[in-house]
């Protein structure tokens, strides 16, 4: 008997899916370079952490710079704000908005980097902290370079650029998710359509 105007009688057969009809999804590049920017500028704060707390470590011990361990804490703070804005967290941004924009973000490095040399012009360093302060200033200028590069880029968009680049990825991850979610379900009923012929 013939189906839907077939003239031999056979049933037709479903068109296969391949298992490498899978859509691939490359990575916006502008993306990657936006990360891989977080990450150094994350980096950076994170040495600066480090170095802060050196520095205040050894204030406490001499103990006649007690005021510069306390701004050496408070500085280690503001790197520890600089670290957690790097990482986007939504329960962050949702309380502070100003770090979503990239603007934000550079003036407080810019911020961080101010307060460091401010609370250089109180102590004196002796010969045997050259290494320290050397590693405070490389730290402190690549978070400054960082910030400017972060307060150019918000002034020219770049973050509302990145953001809405992100959305799409996500779209874009999610449409193909379900695209193969689909393709899984049609081979799992070919399966069965077939079991049921024979």
């Amino acid at each position: 008997m013939a189906r839907n105007g077939d003239p031999d009688g056979s049933e037709g057969v479903l068109p296969r899916a391949s298992s490498n009809g899978r859509v691939r999804t490359g990575r916006d590049p502008f993306l990657m370079v936006c990360r891989c920017f977080s990450l150094i500028t994350a980096l950076t704060a994170i040495l600066c952490i480090a170095v802060n707390v050196l520095s205040a470590v050894r204030s406490f011990k001499n103990g006649s710079d007690v005021f510069d361990g306390i701004f050496r804490c408070y500085a280690v703070v503001i790197a520890f704000f600089v670290v957690i804005a790097e990482t986007e967290w939504g329960f962050i941004i949702k309380f502070w908005k100003v770090l979503e924009f990239w603007a934000g973000r550079g003036m407080l490095q810019i911020l961080y980097v101010l307060y460091c040399m401010m609370t250089r012009a109180f102590p004196d360093y002796s010969e045997s902290q050259k290494d320290l302060v050397l590693l405070q200033n490389i730290a402190s200028y690549m978070l400054l370079a960082c910030g400017l590069v972060y307060v150019i880029s918000g002034l020219l968009c770049i973050g509302f650029l990145k953001r809405s680049r992100q959305q799409k990825e996500i779209t874009r991850e999610q449409a193909v998710k379900d695209l193969e979610d689909l393709e899984r379900r049609r081979e799992e009923l070919e399966q069965l359509l077939l079991a049921d012929r024979v």
